[in-house]
C-alpha cells in the first residue's frame, strides 16, 4: 500500500494543477483583463465627482466636461510631428519631452498628452483625431465652482503622481484625485467608481468588437454629494471682511460642533486651479511665501490666544477652589510676581466680574499663582492645570474631518522638568501662562471651540464640516460629546462676566449690538519675527472670542488678526458683525461694517516684507529691549478703553 502512497500522490497534484491551468486559461478569463494584452483595449468611464452643498442646500461646487488627449506610444504611427504640434500649440520640444514621460510610465498603457482641453479646444482635435494614430481623447469632469470663496475648504483636484499610480491599483496615469481640503479628506466618498469596458482589437489594432460581449464591463457610478455644516452666505460675509487682512475666522455652532465658517485670508478663487492653467496659477500661489494664500491659518496657524486664556484661568480656579467669584485681589497698575505684571486697572480691588470684563493681568496672574502652589509638588500642579486646559481641546489635535490641523501646546510638568533640569517650578517662572503668552499656542479653531465648549456649560462636539453624505452616516465621533473637566456650576459667573465686556466698563463695550446679548473677550498677542540674527517687534496680533446669545447660544466664534493691533481694533469688530450676521439676519452696526469692510493692514504687512527683503530696518532689533508679553496686555486693555 505505502509503494502506492507517493505516486498517487504525485498524480492527484498533477491532476490539480492542470485542472487550475485549464480554468485560468480557458473558462477564467479575467487574467487576461489585468494584463497588457494587445488584442484587448481597456477604455475607462470617468464618473462625476459628488456635488458640494451648504447647510441650506445651495449648490457650491459642480462638474463640468473636460477632455484629455491620450496617447499610447507603441500605437504610434506616421505621426505628423508637426501638423499635430500646430494643431495643439505646442512646440517640437514639449512633444519629445511628453512623448519620453508617455514611454517612461508605459509603452503599451495610455498616458496624459494634453490634460483638460475645453469644449472649442477638444472639436478641433476631434476633427483630424484620425491622422494621429496612437491618440485619442478621454472625457473626464472637472470642478465648476459655483462661488468664488471656500477655497480653503474645498481644496482641489489635479493628476495623479507616479507615486499614487505604484501603490494604489485603483490610479492609472492622467487620473484626477482630490489634494487638500475635502477633496482630498472624502476622495473616496466623492470620485465614485469608474466604469471599464473591454474591447476587442484585430492584428490592425482597429476595435472590431466588446470582449466576451460585455461580460466583464461595470458602469461607473458617480461620487457621492456631500451636504456641509458652513452657512454659505456667512463664509461670504466673513471673505469680504477679511480682505486686506490677515488671519483666520472659525464659527461653530456650539449644539452640535458644526463649523458655520472657516475662513483664512488671504485666500483665492478656487476656480484658479481648474483648467489648463491650473498648474501656473497653483504655482505663483505656492511661492508667494509672504502672503501664502494655500496656507489654512485658522486650521494651521499656532499663536499666544493672549487674554481670552483668561477665561480658562479664571474656571480652573473656581474648580480647584483657590478662588471663588467673590474672591479680591487688588490691582496696582499690575502686580508683583517676583517680576512685576503690568495692567491698566489702576488702583482697584478686583473680582471674578471685573476682573473679566476689565481684563485685569493681575487678577489672573494671582488667580495662576494660586493654582500653582496648590500642591506641594510643583509638578503635580502645573499637570493639575494642564489636564485641566487640555480638556477644553487645546494641545492637542481635535480631530476635524479636515485633512490638516495643529495640535498648539499646552506646557505640561515633561517640557518644564527640560527646561529647568528637574528643578522645581515656581509660579513665578510661568506666570505668563495666566493670561494667555508664555509656552501657550492655539489655532483659531481651538479657541473657537474652547468658547463652544464655555457657551455649552462644560461640553463641546469634536468641529466637524461635512453635515451629511449622500446614502451614508457621518462619523460617529462627531456625535460623541466630550465633557470638561470643569463642574457645570462654575461657568455661570464667567459667562457673566463674558457678557458685561460687552457693558459700559468692558474692553468691548464700543461694540455694543442692541438687542443681542454676546458674550465676548479681548486679546492681544505679541508679534516678533527673526530675520538672520535680528529680531524686530512688529504690530501685535488682534483677537477675539465671543458666542451669542448668553442663553441657547447659536455661534461660537474666535477671530485672529495678524498685525491688527489690540482685541477690540478688527478682530472684536469682524467677531461681532458675523454673530450678528448669523444670529439677526442682517446688521444694524453699520458703522463697524463699512469700517471692516473698507479698512486695510497693508501697510503693517509692507513692513514684514520690507524686512523679510531688507528694503529696511522698521521694528526693534535685537539688542534692543523688547516689550514683555504683559506689557502688550496692559497696552491692549488701554486702548480699548479710548476706543
Amino acid at each position: 500500500m505505502r509503494k502506492f502512497l507517493l505516486p498517487g500522490l504525485i498524480v492527484a497534484a498533477t491532476i490539480l494543477l492542470l485542472a487550475k491551468i485549464f480554468y485560468l486559461q480557458v473558462i477564467d478569463d479575467s487574467f487576461k483583463l489585468q494584463s497588457e494584452n494587445n488584442a484587448i483595449k481597456k477604455e475607462f468611464d470617468f464618473p462625476e465627482r459628488g456635488y458640494i452643498y451648504d447647510r441650506n442646500g445651495k449648490l457650491l461646487v459642480a462638474n463640468q466636461p473636460s477632455y484629455d488627449i491620450m496617447v499610447v506610444p507603441r500605437e504610434m504611427k506616421n505621426i505628423d510631428t508637426l501638423e499635430l504640434c500646430k494643431l495643439l500649440s505646442i512646440t517640437k520640444e514639449d512633444f519629445i519631452k511628453k512623448i519620453t514621460k508617455a514611454k517612461k510610465y508605459s509603452p503599451r498603457l495610455p498616458s496624459v498628452f494634453i490634460p483638460q482641453l475645453n469644449k472649442r479646444e477638444y472639436a478641433g482635435f476631434q476633427e483630424k483625431e484620425r491622422k494621429f494614430e496612437g491618440f485619442y481623447t478621454q472625457k473626464r469632469a472637472l470642478r465648476d465652482y459655483q462661488v468664488s470663496y471656500g477655497a480653503n475648504i474645498f481644496g482641489f483636484i489635479a493628476q495623479v503622481n507616479e507615486t499614487t499610480t505604484r501603490t494604489n491599483p485603483y490610479y492609472n496615469s492622467g487620473d484626477l484625485i482630490g489634494k487638500q481640503g475635502l477633496e482630498k479628506e472624502y476622495e473616496e466618498v466623492l470620485r465614485g467608481v469608474k466604469g471599464v469596458k473591454y474591447l476587442l482589437r484585430d492584428k490592425h489594432n482597429k476595435i472590431i468588437d466588446s470582449y466576451k460581449e460585455g461580460k466583464f464591463d461595470t458602469i461607473a457610478q458617480q461620487g457621492k454629494d456631500l451636504t456641509l455644516t458652513i452657512d454659505a452666505d456667512l463664509q461670504e460675509y466673513g471673505t469680504k471682511l477679511m480682505v486686506n487682512k490677515r488671519g483666520g475666522i472659525v464659527a461653530i455652532e456650539p449644539s452640535s460642533g458644526e463649523i458655520l465658517a472657516l475662513i483664512s485670508a488671504p485666500t483665492y478663487d478656487p476656480g484658479l486651479l481648474v483648467g489648463r492653467q491650473r498648474s501656473k496659477n497653483y504655482t505663483n500661489l505656492y511661492y508667494d511665501s509672504i502672503a501664502k494664500p494655500l496656507y489654512d491659518r485658522a486650521l494651521l496657524a499656532s499663536y499666544p490666544p493672549g487674554s481670552p486664556f483668561k477665561i480658562l484661568t479664571g474656571l480652573i480656579g473656581l474648580q480647584e477652589q483657590v478662588i471663588d467669584e467673590h474672591t479680591t485681589f487688588y490691582c496696582n497698575h499690575g502686580a508683583n510676581f517676583g517680576r512685576f505684571m503690568g495692567c491698566h486697572c489702576g488702583y482697584h480691588a478686583l473680582q471674578l466680574n471685573n476682573g473679566i470684563y476689565r481684563s485685569c493681568n493681575s487678577y489672573f496672574g494671582n488667580t495662576y499663582k494660586r493654582i500653582i502652589e496648590k500642591y506641594p509638588n510643583s509638578f503635580e500642579s502645573v499637570d493639575t492645570w494642564a489636564n485641566h486646559v487640555k480638556s477644553f481641546g487645546l494641545g492637542q489635535y481635535l480631530g476635524t474631518d479636515m485633512p490638516i490641523g495643529a495640535k498648539g501646546l499646552v506646557p505640561d510638568s515633561k517640557l518644564y522638568k527640560r527646561v529647568y533640569k528637574g528643578a522645581p517650578i515656581r509660579s513665578s517662572y510661568i506666570i505668563s501662562n495666566a493670561i494667555g503668552q508664555g509656552e501657550i499656542l492655539t489655532t483659531p479653531i481651538q479657541l473657537a471651540n474652547m468658547m463652544a465648549a464655555v457657551a455649552n456649560r462644560g461640553y463641546f462636539y469634536t468641529p466637524h464640516i461635512v453635515r451629511k453624505i449622500k446614502g451614508q452616516e457621518i462619523d460617529k465621533k462627531f456625535t460623541t460629546k466630550h465633557v470638561t473637566s470643569i463642574d457645570k456650576e462654575y461657568f455661570e459667573p464667567v459667562i457673566q462676566g463674558l457678557a458685561d465686556v460687552y457693558n459700559p466698563g468692558g474692553t468691548a463695550a464700543a461694540l455694543h449690538v442692541d438687542s443681542l446679548q454676546i458674550c465676548g473677550k479681548t486679546g492681544t498677542a505679541e508679534n516678533k519675527i527673526r530675520v538672520g540674527k535680528v529680531t524686530y517687534k512688529l504690530q501685535d496680533h488682534s483677537i477675539f472670542v465671543a458666542f451669542a446669545p448668553k442663553d441657547n447660544p447659536k455661534i461660537a466664534i474666535a477671530v485672529f488678526i495678524e498685525n491688527g493691533y489690540w482685541g477690540s481694533r478688527w478682530a472684536g469688530p469682524i467677531a461681532t458683525l458675523m454673530v450678528e450676521k448669523y444670529v439677526k439676519g442682517k446688521i444694524t452696526r453699520k458703522d463697524l461694517e463699512d469700517r471692516m469692510l473698507n479698512g486695510s493692514i497693508q501697510d503693517e504687512y509692507q513692513k514684514l516684507e520690507d524686512i523679510i527683503y531688507g528694503r529696511n530696518t522698521v521694528g526693534t532689533k535685537k539688542d534692543e529691549p523688547i516689550a514683555d508679553a504683559t506689557d502688550n496686555n496692559n497696552r491692549e486693555a488701554k486702548e480699548e478703553e479710548n476706543h
